[in-house]
Formats: structure tokens, C-alpha cells, sequence
């Protein structure tokens, strides 16, 4: 009966934290893009400042302004191999199926750097070796994209959540964190 009562108590701990990260807190010297993703949990991804400066700078002021807040994830391939998902059209806050080809009208140029698209690598989505507001998350590693895409982060908690995101899941909110 003990042993009952002790396996009922780590399942019901084990799945009342499906999909919920523990807080990270940043390190000195940091800076966090922390997402709210709704009914799915918080993604925290470590900005490369000094690998990736434009870029990340970019991604900081869009978060800072709230322009992320309430978009939908408008691409999620996971077969026939995890790929990745994509956020960051504004298109998707009312046609997620349109969304691929909005952003914040900023242009971004390719960042080269020595960061890999490995799983939880955070790159800026380009079209002819431009950019803007959409970025990818990585569900496995790639690398047949590096020196192709600009590596700007790396998920450092969450990356259980990014895996369950689903086309239509939306950012309720994203902030910049700061160690």
C-alpha cells in the first residue's frame, strides 16, 4: 500500500509538470528571450550578443515592443525527422496558413559566425540571404544550414516545450531577460 501510495504521488508530480520548464534565471552577463507559449509552457533561449550583434539586437527591440506577443507558429515540421518550427509573421495573428512572408519591415543581412544549427539552435529565417522578425527553433541538428542562416541563440531551458509546439500554438508573451 505504501509503495501504491508513493508511485501515485511521483505520477501525479511527473504529470502536473508535463510541458512546464523551471525558471531560468540568467547568469551574469546574459540576456534571455524568455516565451510564453500558451497551454504549452516557457521557452528561455540564450541570445549570442557578440556572435550574432544586429541580429540580436533586432530580435531584442521586436520583444521589447511587444511585437511577438500574440503570434502563432506558422511552420512546425517534425517528419519525417524533427526539422524545426518558426515564429515571427504577423500575417499569423489572424491566417496562420498565409503566414511565412510578414515581418516588421526591418531588413536584416546574414550575420556569418561560427554557431552550428544543432537541436535548440535559434537561427533568423532569410529569403536570398535577408531576414527580418521570423526566427526557428531547431528540433534536431541540421548543419547542413550553417553558413547559410544566421545562428543567433540557443533554447537553455524549455526545449521539452519547443518540442510539443504545434502550427497555431501562440506566443502569449515574450520578454528579454537580462543576468
Amino acid at each position: 500500500m505504501r509503495i501504491l501510495i508513493v508511485l501515485i504521488a511521483l505520477l501525479s508530480t511527473a504529470v502536473s509538470g508535463f510541458g512546464q520548464a523551471a525558471a531560468y534565471k540568467a547568469k551574469a552577463g546574459e540576456t534571455i528571450l524568455k516565451l510564453e507559449i500558451a497551454t504549452k509552457g516557457t521557452v528561455y533561449i540564450k541570445l549570442q550578443t557578440k556572435d550574432a550583434p544586429k541580429t540580436t539586437a533586432q530580435i531584442i527591440k521586436l520583444a521589447k515592443s511587444g511585437f511577438y506577443d500574440g503570434l502563432k507558429f506558422h511552420r512546425v515540421e517534425k517528419s519525417p525527422k524533427p526539422y524545426l518550427v518558426q515564429i515571427g509573421d504577423p500575417i499569423s495573428k489572424t491566417d496562420v496558413d498565409k503566414a511565412n512572408i510578414g515581418g516588421s519591415g526591418t531588413t536584416l543581412t546574414y550575420e556569418s559566425n561560427s554557431l552550428s544549427h544543432s537541436e535548440g539552435a535559434v537561427g533568423l529565417a532569410m529569403t536570398e540571404g535577408k531576414g527580418d522578425s521570423q526566427f526557428y527553433i531547431m528540433l534536431g541538428a541540421h548543419k547542413f544550414l550553417d553558413g547559410k542562416y544566421t545562428v543567433f541563440g540557443q533554447v537553455v531551458n524549455g526545449m521539452d516545450v519547443v518540442k510539443n509546439i504545434e502550427k497555431g500554438d501562440k506566443i502569449k508573451t515574450a520578454t528579454i531577460v537580462t543576468g
